[in-house]
């Protein structure tokens, strides 16, 4: 599998899980709307979860349709969305320092073609 690959699937699970974990009742239709995926992707990311242990699925009892679950975070879980979060959180914080780092040159490039411009600044 590609870097490109790995971090979508990883960005997906770290998406997934902080869903699961706001929302533990959220149906894999609205997983897969919130998230921009496929239900099939949701379905099998979800299943990757509960193979690895990350999650448990348990049915609604009170529910009229025994289709409907309940995804549940394990303490293990829990700690896979921890570093999740963390290597997330890192790779935006490169992607926005070389945007920033992009919009500063494409500001300077501007200003020596556009004498006198008022550029807005942060």
């Amino acid at each position: 599998m590609s870097n490109k690959n790995q971090i979508r699937a990883e960005d997906a699970r770290f998406r997934v899980l902080r869903l699961l974990q706001k929302n533990p009742a959220i149906s894999q239709r609205d997983i897969a709307k919130a998230l921009g995926l496929s239900l099939g992707g949701v379905n099998f990311c979800l299943n990757a979860l509960v193979e690895k242990g990350h999650i448990k699925m348990q049915n609604f009892r009170e529910a009229e349709d025994k289709r409907k679950y309940v995804y549940l975070l394990t303490p293990k879980g829990i700690a896979e969305k921890t570093a999740l979060t963390g290597r997330f959180l890192a790779r935006k914080m490169r992607e926005y320092e070389a945007l920033k780092a992009e919009i500063d040159v494409v500001r300077e490039d501007l200003g020596e073609f556009v004498v006198g411009a008022k550029l807005p600044r942060q």
